[in-house]
């Protein structure tokens, strides 16, 4: 699961998030207070925030261990929002993990995978839900039965 939670800190699906401001609220941040009326719309961009050094050292580094013991990074309330956050975050992320999990364990066993090429394409943050610009090609070479 710590890979998977790496990768969507890195690539998280969704550009934008947001909320409805339900009553007046004060926001401090970086020493800094914040005065948000009730009925104001709030966002967040998950790329963004998952990405700032304060939070994340080393941000742009796929660094799994970041979610172990005793670093535990992502548990800075709503410094992972890879499904959302609070009360509104999202209800299939444990079947999500769960499903990405068993694909890729049958792929893994009965396929030898390769990037081609082998640099990764740039994501597209002008979808509303995030994937690769362009073409993301795979080799899948099936593995001989032992």
């Amino acid at each position: 699961g710590v890979s998977l939670g790496e990768a969507l800190r890195l690539h998280p699906p969704l550009v934008l998030l947001m909320r409805k401001v339900m009553k007046d609220l004060k926001v401090t941040a970086d020493g800094r207070t914040y005065s948000i009326p009730k009925g104001d719309t709030v966002m967040i961009s998950p790329s963004v925030g998952m990405r700032l050094p304060s939070v994340f050292p080393n941000p742009d580094t796929f660094d799994p261990d970041r979610f172990s013991e005793p670093r535990s990074e992502h548990k800075t309330p709503y410094a992972y929002l890879g499904f959302g956050g609070g009360m509104h975050s999202c209800m299939g992320q444990a079947f999500a993990f769960v499903q990405v999990k068993v694909v890729l364990s049958v792929l893994f066993r009965r396929y030898d995978i390769e990037v081609v090429p082998e640099e990764l394409p740039e994501c597209d943050y002008e979808a509303m839900v995030v994937g690769p610009k362009g073409d993301c090609r795979v080799r899948y070479t099936k593995k001989a039965v032992v």
